[in-house]
């Protein structure tokens, strides 16, 4: 058995990303019914299976990448208007392979599986449009912002002039399969099993976080405030995972995870007893080398008492500053796998 292995750049795409897709395409296309194609495809698919549509270049690409990364855009939405400025996205690789038989094994990266969403889909019916797409940028107020070629390829798709992605239904979808091997609630489960492990009463307070991170900081600083008053003798880990988003409205550097520690260090300052750690599961938040933070009562009060305000550099989405300065971070390193978010906060 051969195999190749190509690095390309996440969640922006980059020219290895194009040039694997390319071999993909071409190893794809001779592919007959008698052919068995086995598809391995996690989060971050979107960015790494990279083939633009009709002309698009890659670094219009990249750029409506930015533009919906940093307009708070949610991955369904981010991955709708993806889709429809694509080769080989919602479904259109599969369409490519057929008629061969393709086993797809997915680890899932988005809230409830769903196949269409996970990598944008490659091997799954679509069951957006180019309306939807047009919507979303219409909704961030992006249409303006946009490559011309681009709202012009979704223009001509939400007339009828270009095909749409496969739909369900679609005969280049009898002879595929499917099928999720990991997901965010498969780990949210192993971590409570490993928290009772160590002694706490563990549970599970949400499986599908989604929303701005600092609302997402507000929420489970609340909940965790309120089980502290509440619990018993035993020390309590509250556990939730998802995928937040952060509307980029500053110019410092950081992601959703470090973000909502440094939201939810704020909204418990000066408490004792409650920690939280937010952090990706594929080792990397945003664009940095961290997977996310840590965060305690004591977070707010030792960043002022070497001059820095929390306040200032949350508002200029600056956290990965503020904890690498502060300490904090939680650096692993890629981990080689991405099932989302993990948030735990242990009460002792």
């Amino acid at each position: 058995m051969k195999i190749k292995t190509l690095e390309a750049g996440h969640p922006v795409p980059d020219e290895n990303g194009v040039r694997g897709t390319d071999e993909i395409i071409a190893l794809l296309k001779g592919a007959d019914e008698h052919t068995l194609v086995v598809c391995l495809i996690s989060g971050g698919g979107s960015a790494l299976l990279v083939s633009a549509f009709q002309g698009i270049t890659l670094s219009e690409k990249q750029e409506i990448t930015q533009l919906l990364l940093k307009s708070g855009a949610d991955i369904n939405e981010l991955n709708c208007v993806r889709k429809h400025i694509s080769k080989v996205k919602g479904g259109r690789l599969a369409e490519i392979a057929y008629p061969a038989k393709v086993i797809s094994l997915i680890l899932s990266d988005v809230i409830g599986d769903s196949l269409d969403v996970i990598a944008s889909g490659p091997t799954a019916p679509d069951s957006a449009t180019y309306s939807d797409a047009l919507y979303v940028l219409r909704k961030y107020r992006l249409l303006d912002k946009i490559p011309r070629t681009i709202s012009d390829i979704l223009s001509n798709g939400a007339d009828g002039l270009i095909p749409d992605t496969p739909k369900e239904g679609s005969v280049i979808f009898r002879k595929i399969e499917n099928i999720i091997i990991g997901s965010n609630r498969i780990a949210l489960d192993a971590a409570r099993q490993m928290a009772e492990e160590k002694g706490f009463d563990a549970d599970i307070i949400s499986a599908g976080l989604t929303g701005e991170a600092r609302d997402a900081a507000k929420w489970l600083a609340k909940k965790a405030i309120e089980e502290k008053g509440a619990r018993g003798q035993r020390a309590r880990c509250l556990i939730s995972g998802g995928e937040t988003t952060v509307t980029v409205k500053g110019s410092g550097l950081g992601g959703r995870n470090t973000e909502l520690a440094l939201a939810f260090a704020l909204e418990i300052e000066g408490i004792d007893g409650i920690t939280l750690l937010s952090a990706g599961t594929d080792g990397t938040d945003g664009p940095t080398d961290a997977a996310g933070a840590f965060a305690d009562g004591e977070t707010v009060k030792k960043a002022k008492a070497i001059g820095i305000d929390p306040v200032t550099y949350l508002n200029n989405n600056n956290s990965y500053e503020f904890f690498k300065k502060t300490g904090g971070l939680l650096v692993t390193g890629p981990t080689g796998t991405n099932v989302m978010d993990l948030q735990i906060v242990l009460l002792d």
